[in-house]
């Protein structure tokens, strides 16, 4: 058993339940950004509304991994109607890759950690917070998927007329604690004690092990956020599958005790059947919270959680 996160990322588990097919002339186009100072460049797909007028923005922190998501992202995405969308690659993905990588190139693996996405991403989100200073301004979101939403409280603060941060099959829990969680629920809790003794050692952070760097791991384990989002003045909207086979149902249950107490909006829509790509045989989850945010763009006005 391993604990590599990127095995199964939630547009995946979307794509194998629903299928996918190519466009002849894709929505999406390619952008390039400068990434951290001294990194790697960082290149999004961008897309403008595919149908007028221009209600909102949504920008989109993928999860673990190094899918291209340039052969899906139109369909993925197709629900948000009036939405311009700017959607992340990490820095050393080709986003030609596609869905299922067979592995991620060694250079990924060596330098992809959160501190080092989460530096990146938010030279990525100045860059575009100054390229947009003087037009119109525009309601936007922060959806983080999975692992990309353990940056959002992070990030919040360099996106301008931010109205909302949005949880895509990610508890909010602190990553370890979601961690541990699976291991005990997988019986695998002595590996994830070996995995704990590992990052705690001297070795050298560039030791792979499980799949990943112990600078990775490192992050992971100090990297904090649960009591941020509760205590932030975003509005969240979470979204999760009740038989997400990543993550235990217990730890978005154990957030949402936490953040039943938050002064800002929160709300969170399960699906009983859905997996961790908000899939099932009876419902589409990915397609719900799109609708969702297509008609909250509207009249932003209005909050997150209007649909309840």
């Amino acid at each position: 058993m391993t604990f590599r996160r990127w095995a199964h990322a939630a547009v995946l588990a979307w794509v194998a339940t629903t299928g996918f097919s190519l466009q002849a002339e894709p929505l999406f186009h390619a952008v390039q950004y400068a990434g951290r100072p001294g990194g790697d460049p960082v290149t999004a797909l961008v897309r403008d509304p595919i149908a007028q007028p221009l209600r909102y923005r949504v920008i989109v922190i993928p999860g673990s991994g190094c899918t291209g998501m340039r052969s899906v992202a139109d369909r993925y995405f197709a629900g948000l109607l009036h939405a311009q969308v700017l959607f992340l690659h990490k820095p050393g993905v080709d986003i030609n890759a596609g869905l299922a990588p067979e592995q991620c190139p060694p250079e990924f693996v060596a330098t992809d950690s959160l501190s080092e996405w989460l530096a990146t991403a938010k030279s990525v989100l100045r860059q575009d917070a100054s390229a947009r200073q003087g037009g119109q301004p525009v309601a936007q979101l922060l959806v983080g998927i999975s692992e990309g939403a353990e940056l959002l409280v992070d990030l919040a603060a360099e996106v301008p007329d931010l109205m909302g941060l949005v949880l895509v099959s990610a508890p909010g829990l602190d990553p370890a604690q979601v961690g541990e969680a699976q291991a005990i629920r997988l019986g695998q809790l002595p590996a994830w004690g070996e995995l704990n003794k590992a990052q705690l050692s001297n070795l050298s952070g560039d030791t792979v092990v499980q799949g990943r760097t112990l600078r990775y791991w490192r992050d992971l384990w100090g990297w904090t956020q649960s009591q941020r989002l509760i205590d932030s003045p975003w509005p969240i909207l979470q979204v999760w599958g009740e038989r997400d086979a990543l993550i235990p149902k217990e730890s978005f249950e154990a957030f949402a005790t936490n953040a039943a107490s938050r002064s800002s909006p929160w709300c969170s829509r399960s699906f009983a059947d859905a997996n961790h790509g908000l899939q099932s045989d009876a419902v589409d989850g990915i397609k719900w919270l799109w609708t969702v945010l297509d008609i909250w763009g509207k009249n932003p006005g209005r909050g997150l959680c209007h649909w309840q």
